[in-house]
């Protein structure tokens, strides 16, 4: 198992291009089954997760292997119901193979999802809308089994306790593409990765509209062909170098972005002093003063996204003054909180609250990672530290960031990896 080092205490400076989106990359790997024929898709970043999904469609009976950044699938006529135990429980978003299967097939056979340990995270809202669609649905031994004699389009409301569902609203949307009739998704997620989803979709010949709204209809066809399509890039990533230009007090240049996907980021960048010049793919991040603190609250895009509050809190935790940042997607997902303190922060967490008392400096310190998104944060932290920070159960990282280390040394960080 590796760990990674970082010596800390440099400003960084250069220019950084953002890899292609993992939360797209993975549904769209997995809407590639709807078909027999072949699918080319590009801008897939070379990541543990997307490695997965690929053993994972070869399992179900797919050729399907990754070159490069281009990921090439032909699930051919004998695609296998069944997602394997040992590879689906590994990977929360392997559950999005429960749409297509079911879609194809009309039956479908997934493990109960893992990943990352950040809180319960239910499928209700993901059984439901097959349910809704007209599939019988059991829990067995661990196993989801999905079966109808036909899918039939229905009219459905996928609101849940913390909003709406990004994998569900996935799920349904791409079993609905073969349902007789037409499907609407009310409280629908409105995320950038369903619209890259849709579009995937709609270039196989699916015919899905309001994706990006909180109204998705979807007009079930009878078959669906293959494509080539190009992912769009990682929010998440961008986010991620965003708050260490800040944090480092750096000055870096993003290419291949979006930046309108990382709107509420960006606004609180603002807010907290930072200069933010943005064009139409690529975006400036400036250190030009004191950051002030800025109180965050996760919701549902375009909301502040739950996968840049461990980030944030980064940021806050050297930035003088009282920062509160509540969690209202996963409010259990705060395990990084510890970590940070043990480098010398100042975090009390009151209910999903985390109340953030600025410091003048952090110290490098042995932490543990405990999910993908604290594993950034905690290099963040490393990066502005004092002396070297050891982050360990680096495998986390490997989940969601393409050559991170190689990214950051080319602007002035040092940063290694060692076997433990």
């Amino acid at each position: 198992m590796d760990k990674i080092v970082i010596d800390g205490g440099r400003r960084l400076k250069g220019q950084v291009e953002i890899s292609g989106s993992k939360n797209s990359a993975l549904p769209i790997l997995a809407a590639a089954i709807l078909t027999s024929e072949e699918s080319v898709i590009e801008n897939v970043p070379q990541l543990r997760d997307i490695s997965t999904m690929i053993k994972i469609l070869k399992d179900l009976g797919a050729r399907a292997h990754q070159e490069g950044n281009v990921v090439t699938i032909r699930p051919g006529d004998n695609i296998n119901h069944v997602a394997p135990y040992k590879l689906v429980s590994t990977m929360r978003a392997s559950v999005c193979l429960l749409g297509p299967l079911l879609g194809r097939l009309k039956k479908a056979e997934v493990s109960m999802p893992g990943g990352c340990v950040i809180g319960a995270r239910p499928i209700d809202l993901h059984l439901k809308g097959m349910e809704m669609l007209g599939a019988k649905i059991t829990i067995e031994h661990g196993n989801v089994k999905a079966s109808a004699k036909r899918l039939r389009g229905a009219d459905m409301y996928l609101g849940g306790p913390f909003g709406s569902s990004v994998l569900a609203t996935a799920n349904i949307m791409m079993a609905a593409t073969l349902a007789e009739g037409i499907t609407r998704i009310e409280s629908a997620a409105s995320e950038p990765e369903l619209v890259d989803l849709a579009n995937f979709l709609n270039s196989m010949g699916a015919k899905v509209r309001g994706a990006g709204s909180h109204l998705i209809e979807i007009e079930g066809v009878k078959k669906l062909h293959g494509t080539r399509y190009k992912v769009i890039p990682d929010r998440i990533e961008a986010g991620t170098f965003m708050v260490a230009a800040a944090l480092t007090k750096g000055d870096i240049r993003l290419k291949n972005i979006v930046p309108e996907h990382n709107n509420a980021l960006l606004d609180k960048l603002r807010e907290a002093g930072v200069g933010v010049e943005t064009n139409r793919t690529s975006a400036r991040i400036t250190y030009r003063r004191k950051i002030k603190p800025v109180d965050v609250t996760t919701l549902p895009y375009p909301g502040f996204p739950t996968d840049l509050q461990a980030q944030m809190m980064s940021l806050m935790t050297v930035t003088q003054g009282i920062s509160v940042i509540t969690e209202k997607i996963y409010p259990d997902r705060f395990m990084h909180i510890s970590e940070l303190n043990r480098m010398g922060s100042k975090i009390h967490l009151e209910g999903n609250s985390a109340i953030v008392a600025g410091v003048k400096r952090l110290s490098g310190a042995p932490v543990m990672a405990s999910d993908l998104r604290a594993s950034a944060a905690l290099v963040l932290a490393g990066l502005v530290a004092e002396g070297r920070t050891d982050v360990h159960r680096v495998y986390h990282l490997d989940r969601g960031y393409e050559r991170i280390e190689e990214k950051l040394n080319s602007i002035g960080a040092k940063i290694w990896r060692e076997k433990e």
